[in-house]
């Protein structure tokens, strides 16, 4: 089970960006296929769908880069040391905020995860649920009342 979460995480940088494009795809054709003139109106549960999926790669795809960005099969000295950082080391990590520092003897730490991750994260969360509040509503606004 260990080695497949690797693989989850170790190809979500590269599977997740594609997810994320076909997705974009397929919403801007759906919203490009609406007929002009109908105004303004909630958006259907295909909609809402798409853009879940939109947000979900964007955050999986990040978390995903985070945790590897943290990950290397050096061992420590190596992996700080090419973050520019001379010492002895000690690597702390983080699952969410995803984290991964280097902190030397002295106290200086350095981060080895970029600082577009988290924000990233946290915003395709918030989409997701955003998106998956309004696709319940829209489909319980289609469902047929009692008669």
């Amino acid at each position: 089970m260990a080695k497949l979460a690797f693989l989850i995480l170790a190809f979500g940088p590269i599977l997740a960006p594609c997810v994320f494009v076909i997705a974009a795809v397929v919403l801007v054709l759906r919203v490009h296929q609406r007929l002009p003139g109908r105004g303004w109106h909630l958006p259907g549960v295909a909609t809402c769908a798409l853009v879940a999926v939109l947000a979900g790669a964007a955050a999986f795809g990040a978390y995903a880069w985070g945790v590897m960005s943290g990950f290397y099969v050096l061992d420590p000295d190596q992996m700080c040391a090419a973050q520019g950082v001379r010492g002895d080391h000690i690597v702390t990590r983080e699952t969410l905020p995803v984290s991964a520092r280097c902190v030397t003897s002295d106290g200086v730490e350095s981060e080895l995860v970029p600082g577009w991750v988290n924000p990233l994260i946290y915003l395709g969360l918030t989409l997701l649920m955003f998106a998956l509040v309004m696709g319940v509503l829209a489909a319980l606004r289609r469902r047929p009342g009692p008669r």
